[in-house]
């Protein structure tokens, strides 16, 4: 419970800060001297009715502002003039209540800072404010842990310091915020829901067609979460899915809201994406799906990105359209130490009816799973195939 509470407050707290004059590098720092403080003397169960030993859980809001303000104001004191520093103590604000003002999506724009590269800029911000770990970045990004964390330190020294006044472009922060939704809908951690609530709110604020386009992306991929898992917490494939469970409100949502965005003939990645989980979502059953449509928009999709992974994801599309031959012909041309790259060669073979090659790429896969769920599934998929080959 008081994770989630922090990790909700964390960007408001970061935002009061750093427009009390605090740079970011530093009001960063001070936000997680706080949160740690926090977690060492804040009551197990933060519930509004609860209060012990003096500490504001009323207020949880107010006390993080404190607090980290005050551990800014001691680090700053370490070597800020005796004029400065007596200003910083002047502007203190007072325990209390804090303003009930979200800053989470003004800070995504502000630390896609015009000093940062674009990659260096998403990854501060997943950091930062969208309270991802290193790892967890790192592997949205495809590269090793070390090198995200050191693009991460950079991009803190590139703006230490700096006043943010110029916010960064659109562009990267719908970045940032497909990666926080997919880590999200991940499951690792839960973001996508407040994925979705930032982009909704940019998308009142900007007309854009790829606003829009992300905004139906995500609407159209969280209206199937309810049935990827099983009861037991096991991994359910697109194909197996009880579509009853899918949430169809979501679904008509986000398919008139991709409409209105292509109707503007501004053709971007998000948009691309989002036909092709239409395509999945309009679908009745799995046999039914518009597999031909769904290759012509990653053909699409290829163009704009030049992606590995969506090339990963055509060869998929290609060995339901054309068979699974075709499909494993396009793999082939793809660079075999792609994330997942043996999993959908794995189901490929199957589908092929080649059941041992089939089943030992089940078990390599499983072993470069990213996450347990799916190391799993893949586990599961090895043995099934294991089993009817000794039958």
């Amino acid at each position: 419970m008081n994770e989630v509470l922090l990790r909700s407050l964390t960007p408001s707290v970061l935002g009061i800060l750093v427009r009390r004059g605090a740079d970011f590098a530093a009001a960063e720092d001070a936000v997680q001297d706080a949160l740690v403080e926090a977690v060492r003397v804040w009551p197990a169960d933060p519930s509004p009715s609860s209060s012990s030993s003096g500490y504001p859980i009323r207020d949880p809001k107010g006390w993080l502002v404190t607090v980290a303000w005050r551990r800014f104001l001691d680090a700053t004191r370490a070597d800020a003039a005796r004029r400065r520093r007596e200003d910083l103590v002047d502007e203190e604000p007072a325990p209390g209540p804090a303003p009930a003002v979200d800053d989470t999506l003004q800070l995504y724009f502000l630390c896609a800072h015009p000093s940062l590269t674009p990659s260096s800029a998403v990854a501060l911000t997943l950091r930062a404010v969208g309270g991802l770990t290193t790892r967890q970045i790192a592997q949205a990004y495809l590269v090793p842990e070390a090198t995200m964390a050191q693009r991460i330190s950079r991009a803190k020294r590139t703006v230490s310091g700096v006043r943010f006044d110029q916010p960064g472009n659109v562009a990267t922060v719908l970045r940032v915020l497909y990666l926080v939704f997919n880590e999200g809908y991940s499951g690792d951690v839960d973001l996508a829901a407040e994925a979705i609530r930032l982009t909704r709110q940019l998308a009142a604020a900007i007309d854009h067609p790829e606003v829009a386009g992300l905004l139906a992306l995500m609407l159209l991929h969280h209206a199937r979460r309810a049935a990827r898992t099983a009861p037991d917490g096991s991994l359910v494939p697109l194909a197996e899915q009880d579509r009853g469970r899918w949430d169809t409100e979501s679904i008509a949502e986000g398919v008139e809201i991709l409409q209105a965005a292509l109707a503007r003939d501004r053709l971007g990645d998000f948009q691309a994406q989002a036909a092709i989980a239409a395509l999945h979502a309009d679908a009745p059953t799995a046999e039914e799906t518009g597999w031909v449509q769904i290759v012509e928009w990653y053909d699409e999709l290829a163009r704009l990105t030049d992606s590995p992974v969506v090339r990963l994801n055509r060869a998929v599309a290609v060995g339901e359209a054309d068979g699974p031959r075709a499909g494993l012909a396009e793999l082939a041309a793809l660079d075999d130490s792609l994330p997942r790259h043996a999993a959908v060669a794995a189901y490929l073979h199957e589908r092929d009816g080649d059941l041992a090659t089939a089943a030992r790429l089940y078990a390599e896969a499983a072993q470069k799973a990213p996450d347990l769920a799916e190391r799993d599934h893949l586990t599961r998929q090895a043995a099934r195939l294991n089993a009817r080959r000794c039958r």
